[in-house]
């Protein structure tokens, strides 16, 4: 079947203008004004996108997808997400991760997860690891798994600057950033370290040292959660100023702004203030993970659970409430993880690259349809596809 979305204001992420998007399975056909189908033996669907807003699918970069959790015993261990936890919020890309708990999770239920997930109708893709070090993998060596498995694309979430990480040490982060870039570079894969940065006063000095005494890049990590509290933000405003990728987590609640962490939607606006450059900066959901609360003494005191849906809340904020560009605020989560985890065919609208879309109500700036690999999964905010146990 051919869909064609009319009349929608496209963002590319940059803005292209009133245009009318066709669709050929799974794929963006062609991208221009008044198409019309004259040939009555192709079925057609039209999409009417008029007072509508038409933006690529989001890629969240950082999703629990197995679930995550654990820091209050076996009871606080938060459930798998499913389908429409995701599609719900607009992201028809996800890349599964585990965190704490990378025992009794592991790396092959993630990645059947992931590839559920993906029969499902969205795409997926995984990280090696959790947060240990030595980490957990799939074949046993973490550049095999990066080379031979598909969706496996690098390594993560490592903690660092946490007191429930596995406290690792320069030389052993070197090693392991140094394995993950050779294994990219083989299989034409990113091969990059997605790195969970807790309160630890010591922040991204790890990464700091390792750039500056060796050949590894900068864009070797993407440490993310650097909007958690008011120093470490601090850091990572100049860290993406020298070079360095950032990564801003949207999950969050008022308790938490109210100790020092930075809103994400401020926080964007507050790097593009500051210069840092466009497109160093991500955004991701810490989806189906646990936000736990710890005292002063580092004892857990209760959590909730992370939201794949909190993405498009932010970038509403953004938008409507700090009164940035939606071009700007697009790319952090469309043509920015993109680029920066090598997914081709993703996060723009282009010719050739897979049809993933959201359609946003301009009037109310709220998700109105989703589209994923050229199947509607919710339409007029109404679910049409959901996962197999939903």
């Amino acid at each position: 079947m051919i869909k064609i979305i009319k009349n929608a204001k496209v963002y590319d992420p940059e803005y292209l203008g009133l245009r009318d998007v066709v669709i050929v399975g799974d794929k963006i056909s062609n991208i221009g004004e008044n198409f019309y189908l004259k040939n009555e033996a192709v079925e057609v669907e039209i999409i009417d996108g008029k007072g509508k807003i038409l933006v690529p699918g989001f890629i969240d970069s950082h999703v629990h997808i197995l679930g995550g959790g654990g820091e209050g015993g076996f009871k606080t261990r938060t459930p798998e997400i499913t389908l429409t936890d995701i599609t719900r919020g607009g992201v028809t890309t996800v890349i599964g991760c585990l965190g704490t708990d990378g025992i009794t999770r592991n790396m092959v239920s993630l990645l059947a997860k992931a590839r559920g997930l993906e029969e499902e109708g969205i795409t997926t893709y995984i990280y090696s690891g959790s947060y240990r070090i030595p980490i957990t993998t799939i074949t046993g060596d973490v550049a095999k798994d990066i080379i031979v498995v598909d969706k496996v694309i690098g390594v993560g979430e490592i903690a660092i600057s946490d007191h429930r990480s596995s406290q690792p040490t320069v030389d052993e982060i070197r090693r392991l950033a140094a394995d993950t870039r050779s294994a990219g570079i083989l299989s034409g894969k990113a091969g990059v370290i997605n790195l969970h940065l807790g309160d630890g006063r010591r922040m991204i000095n790890i990464l700091k040292d390792i750039v500056e005494n060796t050949e590894i890049p900068y864009s070797q990590f993407i440490p993310t959660h650097m909007n958690r509290n008011p120093y470490l933000f601090k850091e990572a405003v100049e860290y993406a100023k020298s070079g360095g990728f950032i990564d801003f987590t949207t999950s969050s609640d008022p308790v938490f702004w109210e100790e020092g962490e930075v809103k994400t939607s401020k926080a964007l606006k507050i790097c593009l203030e500051e210069g840092v450059p466009e497109n160093r900066m991500t955004i991701s959901s810490d989806g189906q993970g646990s936000l736990p609360m710890f005292n002063e003494k580092k004892e857990f005191i209760g959590l909730r659970v992370g939201k794949v849906t909190s993405i498009f809340e932010e970038i509403r904020d953004a938008v409507l409430d700090e009164k940035l560009p939606l071009e700007k605020v697009l790319k952090v989560v469309t043509s920015n993880p993109a680029d920066i985890l090598k997914l081709r065919n993703k996060g723009r609208i282009k010719v050739g690259f897979d049809a993933d879309f959201v359609l946003i109500d301009e009037e109310k700036f709220e998700i109105n349809t989703v589209i994923a690999k050229g199947r509607v999964m919710i339409r007029d905010k109404k679910v049409e596809v959901y996962g197999t146990f939903e």
